[in-house]
This record gives C-alpha cells, structure tokens and sequence, in this order.
C-alpha cells in the first residue's frame, strides 16, 4: 500500500499527508525512480508515460541504485530477480494535479492524490505495469454537515408536531414535556456538532488520533479511495478500486455497555416490560407510523398545487391542461387515499382518545357491571392499554368515524372528476352548435361556468384532506410518541448513536457509489444491473470479537444494515458543483449525485428519467490480530459468526435476483453464473465451519463481489495496519489471479506495496502463501497480553526478561 497512505493516516491533521522524510511534493515535476540494478549508480532522463491513455507525466529523473541500497534512508526499495537481472521499477509521487485530468465530477470528490508506479514480471516474462494511486474524501465532512442538517429539521418537525397533539391527561402531559426537553437538548447539540463542522478547515479527512473527538464524531475515520490501475499483455488496462474506512462506530461515546446491536435489543426487551405507563407499539408499527407522516408532508402540498392548476386550468378553458391536469390530481390523491388504509391509524385514534382530560376520570369499564368487578376490571384494562391490538372501547368513540373521513377524500375527488367530464362534454356540443353570438361572448360565459362548477368541489376535497391530514397526523404522532416516552433517556441516545454511525458509513457509500458509476459508466451491463436490481456493496471488516472491538462490530453492522434505507438518484448537472445533495429523514434518505451533460447522456433512460437505485449492503467480518486469538481461545466469536451467516443470505438474495431480471441485458454476468454460484456455496459453507481465523471467508466474498459488479470496502478499527495489510494482500492476489504475475515475485510484489511506510503502520509481516511470519514484525507484537502471563509469576518473570533482551538487541 503507498507510504504516503500510512503517513496519512497517522500524522496530526494538521500536518500534510503529501510529505516525506520533511521533504515537500507539491509543485513537482522531477521524481526519483530507483531502478535496482548490479551495475554502479547511474544518472539518465526519460519520460515515463502514466497509465491512463498514455498521458506524458514529463521529464523524470531517475537513480539507478545498486541492489539494497537505500537512500537518504528511505525504505523504498525494490527486491530484483537475480536470476534474470530483472527489476521493479518504483515512481512515488504526490501531486497537486487533478486526480483524472480534467474530469470536474472526481476532482470534486477526491483531493490530494498520491501516486506510486511498479513494474513487475508475469508467468510469460512481460511486464505487468501498475500504478497505484490513493486519494482523499470530501465526502469525510461534506455529507455529515447535510445530514446533520436534516436531522436538526427532522427533530424540531418533531417538536412541532407534539405540540399539536393538543390537551392531553396530566399522566400523557408529563409525559410529553420530558420528551419535548430531551429533544430540544439533542437538536441543540446537533447544532453544535454542525457549527463545529463548519469552522473546520484543513485536511479533508479525520485522522485515526481524532476518533475520539466529540466534535468530529459524526466523520468517517480515513477515508480514502485506494485505486490500482494495471496493464498487462492479458488486460490492457483494468481499474481496481477499494475504499478505506475506520469502523464506522461511536468512538467518542465508548463501549463499555457494548454497541448498537445490544443496545437496541435490550431497549426493545425493556420496552415491553414497561407496564402501563405507555402503550407499546412494535418497531415495525412505529416505522409504519413515520412513513405515514412523511408522506402526509409529501402528498398534502401536492394535492393544493394541483387542484390550483386544476382550477387555473378551467380558466383557461383548456380541455387539453383540465385533463392533464385532472389526471395528475386523481393519481397523487389515490396516493394519499391508500396510504391510509390502516388499521393503526384507527386504533391510534382511539388510543389518543383515551388520553384526552375528557377520558381521564372516566372509567374504561361496563356500567351494568358491580362495583367489585368494576375494580378488577379496571386493573385488567390498565394492563390492556400496552398493546395496541386490545385498547378498550370507549361508549363515547365512534370507531366508524374515521372510516367516513377517509373516504370521504375519494367521494370529493369522483365528484370532482364526474362534473370535468361533463364539462368537457357540455364544451364540446357548444362547439358543434355554434349560434350568432360572437365568440367572445361566448368563451367568457363557458369561463365562468367551468372555475364557478368546480371551485366548491374543490374546496370540499381540501376540506376533507385538512381533516384527514390534522386527525392522522396526530394519531401517528401520537404512536411515535409511545416509544419516546417509554425509553427516556435511552431511546434518544440510541438514535444519537444511531446517527452518528450512520453519517460514517453513509459518507463512504456516497464515496464508493460515486467512483463505481464513474468507471462503469460504458459499462452497459453494469448500468442496466444498476438500475434493475441494485448496487452491491461489500465491506470487508477486520475487527476482533475482543474488549472494545466487540461494541466497533455491533455499531458497525447496524450501521450497514441501515444502509439498506438509502437510494441514489443521478441527475444532470446545471452548474460546476457536482457535490451530491442528501434529502429526506431517517430511514428513508435519497442522495442525487450530479453528472456533467457528457456523463449523463450515457446512462440508460430509465435513470435518466430518475428512477431510485436501490443498495444492497453486505458485510462480512474475520478478526485477524492478537485479541482474535485471545477471542477464539477464551472469549465468545458467536457475534461474528451470526453476522457472516446472516450476510452470506443477504448476498445469496441479491445474486437470485440478479439471476432473474439482468440475464438477458448481462451476457458477462450469465458467463459467470457457474463461478459465482459455487464460489457462494464454497462461501457458506466458510461462514459455517469452525475454523479459527478463516480468511477464506474475505477472499471469497471479495472475489463474488468483484464478479457482479459490487463496490468493496475494507475497514477496521482506524483503516490503517490491519486496513492495509489487506488491501495490499488483494492486490498482489488480483496481479496473480487476473494478470499472470510471476509466482517467484508474488510475496516480492507484497513486499514493495508494504514498504516505505511511516512509523507506527505494520511492516513485512506476513507471507501470504505459507501463513507463516517473518522476523521483521515490530517490536510490539513480543509483549504478549499480560493477562495470559499472570497465570505463573515465573513465566512473568520470564517475559519480562525475554522482552528487555528484545528491545536491547533492536536498539544496538
């Protein structure tokens, strides 16, 4: 992986991730390439040609510098074939140029590029060219500031609308006044998280030594796009991108209670038992609730707009614009009609009803029954009112009213569409028997007729959605209201923390979305793909099932999990900002990613007409350091396990359903359909086995992802040694795999992509084919837990002196 990366990842934000060795990059356009050789040190000039369209980066001094010499003290150097003389030649190199030329859209996305070029030899002795390439994220800060935006609207919305409840008994009151202050404390820190974003200036990503900070816990920890371009004599030229994340997780809050996955199964736990302070609604009714709600903001001013074009229209005495303009009414008001139909909006009402003042001395009981049953039963519908299937029934609620409201919505709109079509009618016989009187005389009389026949109509149909929209509005209010006063504090610090992951994983998707559909978009069978079934997103997680990392890898697959929520929109660009725009609320956001007109004309129509793309969110987690041992050995590796089982059946679905709808648009994705489906059963057959550390299980689902067409990531806790030791492990495996790279320079090639890195990132360590390690691991990695060593004070005894001869070795 590029020295620069691992410099990037560890110094202060402060400091400039494109120097080395104090030496400043930007502005350069003379690099050294070391070309190891036995020969003497030579000194010549050459152009040296980029791999992408054969661009000249221009005159390029180059050293030739005798095997294992290091200059300056830069452990860049390359290992060479001493059998055939043959060598890897290196250029590293930071720029301030633009990432790809003149191409707007990925300049806008990525910053600070950083370039390293190899040359290594394949199995039919030719070259195989790569240059690696890593670049920054402004989507590290650009898309936590929109979301947090938007939850800052979509919490005082909130407040809004449990203001408008209106009276309530004192016991809901109290209720609601606790809410409404825990609500207006989390808005204003979300205020302050923003205005805090926006002093930001410097780096455009958070560096690992910043996870901690408050003011930035809603950023992704290094993210990088992590680029490998190669061309060889089997692939002219191939794109393999990888993003790097941190653990998208509440680094700042901790995890001494664990993460998200507990946390919110025991808060549903808890909420169930929490007697009959509230009425318990399941998740799946609250988010029921929600959507109701956002589609009463959506739908209602839709329905004024038309019914004034409607009215404008009958002005006009335009038969053409009335139907349209009908037509568009009739479809969004059956919108608003079926979204509705639900039965929790009935039982909601009723529910509401009993905490109004006028029910609360009432007794929820039969009158004809005694005045001892009266007591027992009392008790027993105290105890029904926490489950929304057994409300009691009041004598003074009409159960059926709210049926007669609802409906009467579409009787207004049939009246409506009756009388424009007699209109229409009536338009068209006065046409065909015209009498002597002018023409203007007669347009003004039909003008009057057509607005004065249909504006009471209309009247009535707004009429009738007012009082929909005000008793749905509050019902469902009224629903989500029960889980906030059911888990004060906990429940809005779940959301907090729930927001917090999600602003991480999501400004990585909008990253790695953005980047895919830029080198795919000639790809036709990607596209159709793209908008057919969906997007494939893999993430690679390396967290340990040990101490503070078991909380990492709870938040982090809610966090992914919630992923599913999101859609993309592409549209075409009307200005130079091609930044993406975040809309909507929790559980339902949609970014629309702009393109440049030349970009955009290559998309299929049907995303052109700005058809929703979904995703498909996949996550698959091996730990691989110390603490996975210590797990694997006297801890608990049952959360990794489920969460790999689950997501093998999530990708399992997401390739049927490639297999249904794209065969026919995707040859190469048919072709395939043999390797990916045994690669799926090699797959979950890893997923199930007891194997401890069982990194087939990420080359498998990194090699299915990179067949269909999928983005992958790769994280662990700070995205940097474990993060890029895996990515240079790929890499290396894709030049075996995909380009023929000679087998005798595999773990040479590793060892180039690993060397050069700053202090305090992992070295040479691992030899991918044998599993076996080196001598050359830090000096860290000697001091075992000492956990394990206070079992026997002798062998504490033992280790302390072993370490001291350590570390007297290494530093003579």
């Amino acid at each position: 992986m590029l020295s620069k990366l691992a410099m990037s990842r560890v110094l202060p934000e402060a400091s400039d991730p494109r120097t080395n060795s104090g030496k400043s990059l930007l502005g350069c356009s003379t690099f050294k390439v070391r070309d190891l050789v036995k020969s003497k040190e030579q000194q010549l000039s050459l152009n040296l040609k980029t791999l992408n369209g054969g661009k000249k980066i221009g005159n390029i001094e180059v050293s030739l510098v005798k095997m294992g010499e290091i200059e300056n003290g830069e452990a860049d150097q390359i290992t060479t074939d001493v059998h055939g003389q043959k060598c890897s030649l290196v250029c590293e190199c930071s720029s301030p140029e633009a990432i790809s030329g003149k191409d707007n859209l990925l300049n806008t996305v990525f910053r600070n590029p950083i370039y390293k070029f190899y040359r290594f030899p394949s199995s039919d002795n030719k070259w195989i060219c790569v240059r690696e390439q890593m670049a920054e994220s402004s989507m590290s800060f650009h898309i936590p500031k929109q979301l947090l935006s938007l939850y800052i609207k979509e919490d005082t919305r909130r407040i809004e609308q449990l203001k408008e409840l209106g009276d309530l008994s004192p016991h809901w009151d109290n209720l609601r006044q606790n809410v409404l202050a825990h609500y207006e404390e989390m808005v204003s820190v979300y205020q302050e998280s923003l205005e805090e974003l926006e002093k930001h200036t410097g780096s455009s990503f958070k560096s690992s030594c910043s996870k901690g900070e408050k003011s930035l816990e809603f950023v992704p920890i290094n993210l990088h796009l992590q680029r490998m371009r190669v061309h060889s004599q089997k692939l002219k030229d191939a794109l393999y991108d990888v993003i790097t994340i941190g653990a998208p997780a509440a680094h700042s809050q901790g995890f001494k209670n664990g993460g998200l996955r507990r946390l919110l199964s025991r808060f549903e736990a808890e909420k169930k038992n929490t007697g009959y302070q509230c009425i318990y609604y399941s998740p799946e009714n609250t988010a029921k609730a929600k959507e109701i709600l956002s589609s009463i903001n959506h739908l209602q001013p839709l329905i004024s707009s038309h019914t004034d074009l409607l009215l404008n229209s009958a002005k006009q005495h335009s038969a053409e614009s009335l139907k349209d303009s009908l037509k568009t009414l009739s479809e969004t008001t059956e919108r608003f009609v079926r979204s509705f139909k639900d039965q929790l909006i009935s039982n909601a009402l009723l529910a509401l009803s009993t905490a109004r003042p006028s029910c609360a001395n009432k007794k929820l009981t039969d009158p004809l029954s005694d005045t001892e049953d009266n007591k027992t039963d009392e008790q027993d519908n105290l105890h029904q009112i926490t489950r929304q299937d057994s409300i009691p029934h009041l004598s003074d609620y009409d159960e059926e009213e709210w049926d007669r409201v609802w409906a009467n919505v579409g009787k207004s709109l049939n009246c409506i569409i009756a009388m424009t079509d007699r209109l229409l009618e009536q338009g068209n016989s006065t046409r065909e028997n015209k009498t002597e009187c002018s023409s203007e005389d007669i347009t003004s009389q039909q003008n009057g007729d057509w607005y004065e026949q249909l504006y009471p109509l209309i009247i009535t149909l707004k009429d009738c959605v007012e009082e929909v929209v005000d008793r749905a509005k509050k019902s469902m209010t009224f629903v989500v209201f029960q889980e906030l006063a059911c888990g004060l504090p906990q429940c809005l610090q779940l959301t907090f923390r729930r927001d917090v992951v999600f602003s991480q994983a999501l400004s990585g998707l909008t990253c790695g979305f953005i980047i895919k559909l830029h080198s795919s978009l000639h790809n036709e069978a990607f596209l159709h793909q793209l908008h057919t079934v969906g997007l494939l997103v893999q993430y690679e997680g390396l967290l340990s099932t040990y101490s503070e990392e078991v909380g990492m890898l709870e938040d982090m697959s809610i966090g992914i999990s919630d992923l599913r929520h999101v859609a993309f929109k592409i549209t075409e660009a009307t200005s130079e900002d091609f930044l993406p725009l975040v809309t909507g609320r929790r559980e339902r956001f949609m970014v629309e990613v702009k393109l440049p007109t030349k970009m955009f004309e290559l998309l299929p129509q049907e995303i052109k007409d700005g058809k929703l793309l979904c995703v498909h969110p996949v996550f698959f987690n091996v730990g691989i350091n110390e603490q996975q041992t210590i797990a694997e050995r006297f801890g608990d590796t049952s959360l990794q396990e489920s969460i790999n089982q689950e997501n093998v059946e999530h990708l399992e679905e997401y390739y049927r359903m490639c297999i249904e709808k794209v065969p026919s648009a995707c040859p190469q994705l048919l072709q395939e359909q043999s390797d990916v489906k045994e690669l799926l059963e090699n797959l979950h057959q890893n997923t199930q086995a007891k194997k401890r550390k069982n990194v087939e299980i990420m080359w498998l689902a990194a090699t299915i992802c990179r067949k269909m067409n999928g983005v992958r990531f790769t994280c662990c806790k700070s995205a940097k040694d474990r993060t890029s030791m895996s990515v240079t492990l790929e890499q290396c495996q894709i030049l075996r795999d995909e380009h023929d790279l000679h087998k005798d320079f595999f773990v040479r090639a590793l060892d180039c992509m690993r060397s050069g890195q700053a202090q305090g990132v992992l070295n040479e360590s691992d030899d991918p084919e044998k599993g076996c390690v080196t001598d050359n691991k830090p000096t860290s990695r000697h001091f075992y837990p000492v956990a394990l060593l206070l079992v026997s004070s002798h062998l504490l005894v033992v280790w302390l002196i072993l370490s001291l001869a350590l570390l007297l070795a290494k530093y003579q």
